[in-house]
């Protein structure tokens, strides 16, 4: 039996799309917070089971019988820690025999804030004692494709990347790699470092952009702290504006690039390029 946390999120639903390809409804647990709100999973033929963090004894319950387990992470930044060790010691106490992790893109030496919740979670893992597998994940396209709306109104793009270079690749390419190590032998103790197969900057990124929808959009290069303040003016809280305007930085050392392919080896074909992505986000 495979469990999958955050079944009901965006990737948790396509890593289930794609288990469903190779493995029976049977054997795939759908853990959710809300079973309510995936009547979509259970339709799906999966089962759904309730696994609140805050609620130990759901999670012991919707870890029963498990033999693998992918935890992906939660999306409370800051609270991540906490949740994630309750996830790691229910799997304990079910005898789960592999744990897969979605982490972050070299996550041990990450210049990117938000790395050091993932570190902290894989040291967990690693003190366990469960056998476990990494997916340290790079950038989703779909994180600035989402930006593409208030892109083309404004005609520009705004960031803090400078020529920074990203690897991204599609959430759906990263469900994929996570279904194939879960229904494949030996991947416990692996690292997958994965990325997609281009990098582009984010002025490659505005161009693209302009050039599939034929209006002018440019990319405009702000300082962290700037970038910081439009995404407040924006309507974001600080505390996320400052987490992604940190990354956005970050990015410019290097941090969301990676050209070692690990993904589209695992997968077994090309990741998903940028172009295919802006024209998909265009399209709607």
């Amino acid at each position: 039996m495979i469990v999958v946390t955050g079944a009901s999120g965006q990737l948790g639903r396509l890593v289930i799309q794609q288990l469903l390809r190779t493995v029976p409804a049977a054997q795939i647990v759908a853990a959710v917070r809300s079973p309510s709100k995936a009547a979509d999973l259970a339709a799906w033929g999966v089962q759904v089971r309730e696994a609140d963090y805050t609620k130990p004894a759901t999670l012991a319950a919707a870890f029963a019988g498990a033999a693998r387990l992918l935890l992906i992470s939660s999306s409370e930044v800051g609270q991540r820690v906490a949740q994630h060790r309750a996830a790691i010691d229910a799997a304990r106490a079910a005898g789960v025999k592999l744990v897969a992790y979605t982490s972050v893109l070299r996550a041990d030496r990450s210049p990117l804030a938000l790395a050091a919740e993932h570190r902290e979670t894989e040291s967990m893992l690693r003190a366990s004692g469960l056998p476990f597998v990494l997916l340290r994940n790079g950038w989703y396209s779909e994180n600035y494709t989402a930006g593409i709306a208030p892109a083309l109104a404004h005609g520009v793009v705004l960031g803090a990347g400078g020529s920074g270079r990203i690897a991204s690749a599609a959430r759906a390419d990263y469900a994929a790699a996570a279904a194939a190590v879960l229904t494949r032998e030996g991947q416990a103790g692996r690292i997958y470092e994965l990325a997609g197969d281009d990098a582009f900057t984010l002025a490659e990124f505005a161009a693209e952009i302009a050039k599939a929808s034929g209006r002018a959009v440019v990319y405009r290069d702000l300082p962290e702290a700037d970038y910081k303040a439009a995404l407040v003016g924006a309507g974001l809280p600080e505390a996320f504006a400052a987490l992604l305007a940190q990354s956005s930085a970050a990015g410019a050392q290097g941090a969301l690039f990676d050209d070692g392919r690990q993904l589209s080896a695992l997968i077994g074909r090309p990741t998903t390029p940028l172009a295919a992505s802006v024209a998909a986000a265009l399209k709607g």
